[in-house]
C-alpha cells in the first residue's frame, strides 16, 4: 500500500480525497467535527439523518484517512485527523462566498446577465 501512494501522483491522490469529501452530509460531519471532537450521538443530532446512513457516510471519511473514531464504553467519538482540514474547509468557504459576490455583481439587480 505504502508503495503506490509512493507511485501515486499528487493530483490523483487530491481527486480521490475530493471525492471523498463528495456530499453534503460528509462536509457538515467535517465542519462540526473543526469544531472538536464530537460523540456520534451529537452528529447525528445535529445533521439529522438516520444513524446508518451517518454511519456509512464516517466509513467513507475514515477510509479516506480524513476522521478516526475512538470508543469509551457505549460512546464513539469521531475526530479529524488534521487541522487543515478545518483550514481547507474554511478556504472552500471563503472562495464560494467571493464567488457569489462576483456572480451577484454580473447578474445586477435584475438577476439578468450584463
Amino acid at each position: 500500500m505504502l508503495d503506490r501512494a509512493i507511485d501515486t501522483p499528487v493530483y490523483v491522490m487530491k481527486a480521490e480525497l475530493f471525492k471523498a469529501l463528495g456530499h453534503p452530509v460528509r462536509i457538515r460531519a467535517l465542519e462540526l467535527l473543526s469544531d472538536g471532537d464530537r460523540p456520534v450521538s451529537t452528529l447525528l443530532a445535529e445533521i439529522g439523518i438516520e444513524a446508518s446512513h451517518l454511519s456509512q457516510h464516517l466509513a467513507v471519511l475514515r477510509r479516506a484517512g480524513v476522521v478516526a473514531k475512538s470508543r469509551q464504553g457505549n460512546t464513539v467519538t469521531y475526530t479529524l485527523v488534521d487541522d487543515s482540514l478545518a483550514t481547507m474547509l474554511d478556504a472552500a468557504r471563503t472562495f464560494l462566498l467571493g464567488s457569489h459576490g462576483r456572480t451577484t455583481e454580473a447578474l445586477g439587480s435584475n438577476g439578468q446577465a450584463r
